[in-house]
């Protein structure tokens, strides 16, 4: 049996942190939570909120202080309401069909790690997402950043 976890960013909707582990203790989704911030580099001063479900790791001291550490407003949604946090439910679920139920039975921990790993590429750089406009995450980001950059012209 293992625990996954994902960090998500909302806008594109882009995994940006995760982590396989064999206990669902607090230290496996600091991980993954490190992992977002080391590749986001979020700036000081900028409003940022990370929304969970209320699991005991989400809700666990050491989780919250490393969010207000890092400047993170918490965010926990309602006992039993998956509307509340319908974007990682939606990731989660994707994740379940698309590489546990359909690649199993597994023969070991480390196979399932890799397995994430591809999978987080895949979905990242290749999976259409209706809600950014049938693109991959990555895709949505680089244009809107491009978007940015671009000065604008004169009519």
């Amino acid at each position: 049996f293992v625990y996954v976890a994902f960090v998500i960013d909302a806008f594109a909707r882009r995994i940006v942190g995760w982590r396989v582990s064999r206990v669902a203790k607090a230290e496996f989704v600091l991980d993954a939570l490190d992992q977002a911030l080391h590749q986001r580099h979020p700036f000081e001063g900028g409003r940022l909120i990370c929304h969970s479900d209320r699991g005991s790791q989400y809700v666990s001291i050491r989780y919250t202080e490393r969010l207000a550490e890092a400047g993170i407003e918490p965010s926990v949604g309602g006992v039993g309401d998956s509307y509340d946090n319908a974007l990682a439910e939606t990731v989660i679920g994707l994740f379940k069909t698309e590489v546990i139920h359909r690649r199993g039975p597994w023969r070991s921990f480390e196979a399932v790690e890799f397995a994430t790993l591809e999978w987080v590429h895949w979905f990242n750089e290749r999976r259409l997402l209706e809600p950014i406009g049938n693109i991959p995450p990555a895709e949505a980001e680089t244009n809107y950043y491009a978007e940015l950059e671009t000065p604008a012209v004169a009519a």
